[in-house]
């Protein structure tokens, strides 16, 4: 379960969000410019919003009024960037392994390999970021971390 009831300034920008969602997927759609990155980076914990709540799972991350706010690295959340960033040091195999390290348990084994096997990309895994077409890469990564899902991934 999701909870978002945050209010926030950036600019002359007002972000005035409140939903609620269950279990599964959840999409934010809209304009450009319309906030969803907003919304997205405040549940990460990359912004902070000037007033509200953040629960995932009963899991208070940000409460303004109790003054609460779970630092990044500790909120139990994946992100997947829409420009389908890769760390430029890593192999793509690590790339898309680079969440387990935070989580509470590994993921069941083989399902990377069924990513890979799906996306044809076998033979990229040892190779770094800078040698690939970035939208392989990106489709990879995203695909990993939906079909993953220990955790919340946004």
């Amino acid at each position: 379960m999701l909870e978002v009831d945050i209010e926030h300034r950036l600019g002359t920008f007002a972000l005035d969000v409140h939903f609620r969602s269950g279990r599964g997927l959840t999409a934010l759609f809209g304009r450009s410019g319309g906030g969803k990155t907003s919304v997205v980076n405040t549940i990460a914990g990359l912004i902070a919003p000037h007033k509200g709540r953040i629960v995932v799972d009963g899991s208070v991350l940000t409460d303004t009024e109790l003054g609460i706010r779970l630092p990044t690295h500790r909120r139990r959340l994946g992100y997947v960037f829409q420009e389908g960033r890769l760390f430029p040091h890593l192999t793509v195999r690590q790339n898309l392994l680079f969440g387990r390290w935070f989580a509470p348990t590994a993921a069941p084994p083989g399902r990377l390999d069924d990513v890979v096997d799906l996306l044809g990309i076998g033979t990229l895994l040892d190779r770094r970021p800078s040698r690939l077409r970035k939208s392989r890469c990106s489709t990879a990564n995203r695909t990993w971390h939906q079909t993953n899902r220990e955790g919340v991934h946004v």
